[in-house]
């Protein structure tokens, strides 16, 4: 009874700062995704183990091993576009109200931890593994894992490496490269130079012709 108390309250509020019609497309978009993360659930019944999740449009769960395991917490909130790859022994693992944004991408084969409440921008990639170029005789891929905490806010384009822990409560600025230990408490920026550097047209017209002959 308290959850429902709670969901009506916030449909009221949406309703009074969006208007009806809004709050009502809103809702059902939010019950559509309910419901293909609840198809995701079912399809994957041995591997997934979930509370209610949202999985919006064109997003998907692949699962590609009887020994891959995904444990989603209650009200995750996975929007457009995504792409979970979950293979080998793989074990990934989104606590609960973990907002992840349209185009992100998660590689798992070994293990990826997001901590809950963590906050997810577009267009961020995730990856436990990369491939083993140096050594192609042996295993194809170099695994190892990915450890975000709770409360992280990681921002748009990031790329995440494998054997990476991001503390609790860090922000990872947006385009940034991530791999290594991250304190909590971090705000965490690669570090980039902004070059101008001026020419005139003449020497803009000698460099071509330079090239082309």
């Amino acid at each position: 009874m308290d959850t429902l108390r709670k969901v009506v309250v916030s449909i009221n509020a949406q309703i009074r700062a969006r208007g009806i019609y809004i709050a009502f497309m809103m809702n059902f978009i939010h019950l559509v995704g309910v419901i293909r993360g609840l198809l995701n659930r079912v399809m994957y019944l041995k591997n997934i183990k979930s509370s209610v999740f949202f999985l919006q449009a064109n997003s998907k769960i692949e699962i590609f091993n009887k020994n891959s395991m995904v444990h989603i917490g209650k009200f995750v909130f996975i929007r457009k576009n995504a792409s979970f790859r979950i293979d080998f022994n793989g074990f990934l693992d989104i606590g609960e109200k973990v907002f992840i944004n349209d185009n992100c991408n998660i590689n798992c084969v070994n293990k990826v931890i997001i901590g809950r409440h963590t906050k997810i921008a577009p267009n961020v990639c995730i990856n436990d593994h990369d491939h083993n170029y140096k050594d192609p005789s042996k295993h194809h891929l170099s695994v190892g894992e990915v450890i975000i905490g709770e409360n992280v806010w990681i921002g748009s384009n990031v790329v995440i490496l494998k054997d990476t822990i991001i503390g609790n409560n860090a922000v990872i600025a947006a385009g940034s490269v991530v791999k290594g230990y991250i304190p909590e408490n971090t705000l965490f920026v690669n570090k980039r130079d902004n070059q101008l550097i001026p020419y005139s047209k003449n020497e803009l017209k000698e460099e071509r012709i330079e090239l082309s002959s």
